[in-house]
């Protein structure tokens, strides 16, 4: 199978990836692997305008890594993740999505430099 994009951490999202227990952290990197495999909503979701997250269950505890595409590449597709979060409610926190959006415009502008 091949891989439908690459995934780029950015430092907050590797700062949350690697603050997790070894085994929850196991199973978010493991569903992000498969996420780039397959095009299942239960692992890698749009939310609202650019923004999408990679979901994971795991021991009852939902995590959610926040992203965005980067399509501007001349070769491959590259998924960015922002940050993440562990939820408590089924609903996402405003800020959160307004922050990943601040982040997409900021990395977009950077980038053309």
């Amino acid at each position: 199978m091949t891989e439908k994009f690459q995934v780029q951490f950015l430092e907050e999202a590797a700062e949350f990836l690697d603050s997790l227990e070894e085994k929850a952290r196991d199973k978010v990197i493991y569903n992000i692997q498969k996420a780039r495999l397959s095009n299942d909503k239960e692992l890698f979701k749009k939310l609202k305008n650019e923004i999408w997250e990679f979901r994971t269950l795991f021991n009852r505890t939902h995590y959610r890594l926040f992203a965005f595409w980067d399509k501007t590449g001349q070769t491959e597709t590259v998924i960015i993740s922002t940050h993440g979060l562990i939820k408590k409610t089924d609903k996402t926190p405003s800020g959160e999505l307004e922050k990943a959006e601040r982040i997409r415009k900021l990395y977009f502008e950077r980038k053309k430099l």
